[in-house]
Order: C-alpha cells, then structure tokens, then sequence
C-alpha cells in the first residue's frame, strides 16, 4: 500500500489533526479556508500493484460514487461538499459532525435508553428513504457510519459504497463492499442488490443498539457467513428479557433471510416503529423528537414539507399538552404565537358565543403571523378535550429559512380557503 505521509494541507485544506482510521483510509479534521468552516477529510489509499487500468477504473468509479453521494442533501445524512483523485490516493471533504459513532453505544454497559434507540432508527428510517426516493443505495449500513453528534442527533455517513438503482443495470455487488456482521444475505451472495439490504442491516443496528449483542456471533468469518445464510436469530429479547416484543417482532422482520418476508419499503419499517411508541409510553420511556416528527408527518398541514423542512418547523416550536378546559388564547389578550392542533379538539368564542370547534390539524392564531408587532386576541380558543399543539412564535417563523417560511404561509392559505371546523366552518376561530 502506499505510504501516506500527512502533510499541512490536502490539497487546499489546512489539516488539523487526525480523528480516524480503518485499513485502506484516514479521517483527518481540516479547515476550508474558502468557506470558513471546519470539514472531515478521508483519504482512501489505492492499492500499489495492479494495471493502470484498473486504478484508472478505479478513480473514475470513486468520483462517480462521490457525484451521487453530493446529491443527498438531508438533516440526518452527511453532507459531501468535495471528491478528488491523486495518483496514490483519492480523498472526499465531507460534514463535520463533531461527537462520535454509535460504536460507542453498542457495548451492554453503555447502552442508550430505549426511547433513543428507536429515535435514532427512526431518524436513519427517514435519512435511507430519502436517499432511495433520489436514486441512492447506502449498501454499508453500521454503527461505526451513523454518526452521533455532542447535541445527540444522528447522521448517516460514508455513501461512498453505494451506487445508483438502475432497474436495467446489471451491476451486483462490488468486491469488498459491505461489513460481514452487518451484510444481508444477498450481498454475501453477491446478488443484486435493492433498498432491502439497507434495511436488513439497519435491523442488525438496532439489535445491536438494543442489546449489545450482534444478532450472529461466530468465531470466523466463515462461520458468520454461515449462520448468516442458514440459522434463524434469537430475538433481542432473549438477550434483554425487559425488551417490549414489539421491537423485537420489528428486528425479526426487518433481517428476515429472504427479503421477500421482509419490510418492502422503509414507509412500512417506519410505521411499526412508530406503533411502538405506544409500548414504551407504558414502560416509561419518552420519544422526544421521533415521536413529535411522526405525529406532524401525518397531517395535512404539513403535506407540502420535506423532511428539512419539517424538522426546522419542529424545532422552531414548542410541543404543549394542554388539559381540557384550558384557555388556549383569551379574545383581547396580547399575542405573538400561532398554534397547530396535533392532537384533540378545542371551541373558538367570539364575545362569549360559540362559533366553532375545531378538529387534529387545525391551526389557530395565525393571522398574528401576517403583523409586525404583538397584537390583541379577537377570538377565545379553549380546550374541549386534553390537547396536544405545536405552538411557534410569529417572529421565530420570520428568523426561519425562507424555504421554511414560505411553506407554512402557504398551508396557511390553503387553511384558510378549506377550513375544517366541525361546527360553523364560517369561521376559523383565527386569534
């Protein structure tokens, strides 16, 4: 192999330090100087020996994979800002998610509480669909490539093993790709490869999470190839006997042997992960942003969000829950916030009369939106039942991205056109 030699700079960016290795790359920690903004640059070495040919294949397939990669822009996917090919070596500037890997989280004594576990599947759900909605098999799915930042967020990383889904192409399997533990038994077979070995092998992640056990444990790799191929795994929870069977009947199903039996599409992966949020509510465990991403996923508000945009209107809000019987926003009251009704339904009063009740998916307040300045409640909005809304600050929606911006103003509109009162829909009780 050759010998790589760190020098001040990888091409135009200044190094660091290095922060990682395997047995064919570096990471190092750079600087762009350009964009003034710290990068992760991993530096893939090529082999010494072979034809000039094959290196030149080599190249051209790495900056092709690289070109595909750029393309995912995605909250929970790594982003590639650069690909470029020496001689002796090629390297990728990439995101840099300062934190660790969920390496760090797969041994029994430093498990994550389930809560996140499913948080974090869910997340690399909603990351993998999208990069196969653009065309982008991931093909080498494992803890040490999802990265775990210092804030607890999740991106997936290293898309440099994967390749286009062309239906025609005959492409299989590239040679060496893959982490034995974590591959599906197709790719250990070398066949074609589909969304459904990203899935298989997510569910190995989530075992792993979950118990701190590899699902096969063989020796050699000979053996795990075996066991892979041929014996059925344990459920987790003959691993961790406090496991609910929920997520155990989802691990099974997602490594199930032939990808016939298991999940067809990530949507279907991520709605029985979401039905186990029910089970850990009973255990007592708390879903945080899973829980309240899934929940405004489903409404109609909200149809015209993409996932980036969906995760910045999420976090530039507040989740209430709200008892029944509440008032929400008090007529003649000073606002400055609108609300969204994930859940219940409450009544809207104009002086002391009853104009309308409004149902999950509603929105209220919002015209306070459209003003510059704090102004008077012209409506009373109080809770019929227990109520759980998204409340966001009209200015915290003007400092939002304009992508961000102009997609509420447009549900807006289309709120205000086809109103969803259950009583009265003449009035939309708008504070």
């Amino acid at each position: 192999m050759f010998k790589f030699e760190l020098q001040w700079r990888i091409g135009k960016y200044p190094i660091i330090r290095e922060i990682g290795r395997g047995a064919t790359s570096r990471v190092y920690l750079g600087h762009d100087p350009f964009n003034n903004r710290d990068v992760a640059v991993k530096v893939f070495f090529h082999e010494e020996e072979g034809e000039e040919r094959n290196l030149k294949m080599q190249r051209k397939g790495f900056l092709a994979e690289q070109a595909l990669a750029g393309r995912l822009i995605h909250p929970h996917i790594v982003e590639t800002y650069d690909a470029v090919t020496e001689p002796e070596y090629s390297y990728i500037v990439m995101e840099y998610v300062p934190g660790t890997t969920l390496e760090t989280f797969c041994e029994v004594d430093n498990l994550l509480p389930l809560g996140k576990v499913v948080e974090i599947i869910f997340k690399c759900i909603r990351a993998l669909d999208y990069a196969y909605q653009m065309g982008v098999i991931h093909r080498d799915i494992k803890p040490g490539n999802i990265l775990y930042s210092d804030k607890g967020d999740i991106k997936v990383s290293d898309f440099g093993a994967s390749y286009l889904v062309d239906v025609a192409s005959e492409t299989t399997q590239m040679a060496g790709v893959g982490s034995p533990a974590y591959m599906s038994p197709e790719a250990i077979r070398m066949e074609k490869l589909t969304h459904q070995t990203d899935i298989y092998s997510l569910g190995v992640v989530m075992y792993k999470l979950l118990t701190g056990k590899l699902p096969f444990n063989a020796s050699n790799q000979l053996s795990l190839t075996y066991e892979i191929l041929n014996m059925p795994p344990m459920p987790p929870s003959s691993v961790r006997p406090d496991l609910p069977k929920l997520l155990d009947d989802i691990c099974l199903k997602a490594m199930q042997k032939n990808p016939a039996d298991r999940y067809q599409t990530w949507i279907e992966f991520g709605k029985d992960l979401s039905a186990a949020f029910g089970s850990l509510r009973l255990s007592g465990e708390t879903l945080s942003d899973s829980e309240k991403f899934n929940e405004l996923r489903q409404l109609p508000f909200f149809a015209d969000f993409d996932d980036v945009m969906l995760w910045e209107g999420l976090r530039i809000g507040s989740w209430r829950n709200i008892p029944r019987g509440t008032v929400i926003i008090k007529e003649g009251d000073p606002g400055d916030s609108f609300f969204l009704l994930v859940q219940g339904e409450v009544e809207v009063h104009m002086g002391g009369k009853l104009l309308n009740v409004l149902e999950r998916g509603s929105i209220f307040g919002e015209l306070l939106y459209f003003v510059d300045k704090p102004s008077q409640r012209s409506t009373t909005i109080r809770a019929l039942t227990d109520v759980t809304a998204l409340e966001i600050k009209a200015a915290a929606l003007r400092n939002a991205s304009e992508t961000c911006s102009g997609s509420f103003q447009r549900a807006f509109m289309r709120g205000l056109i086809n109103g969803r009162g259950k009583r009265t829909p003449r009035s939309r009780g708008r504070g």
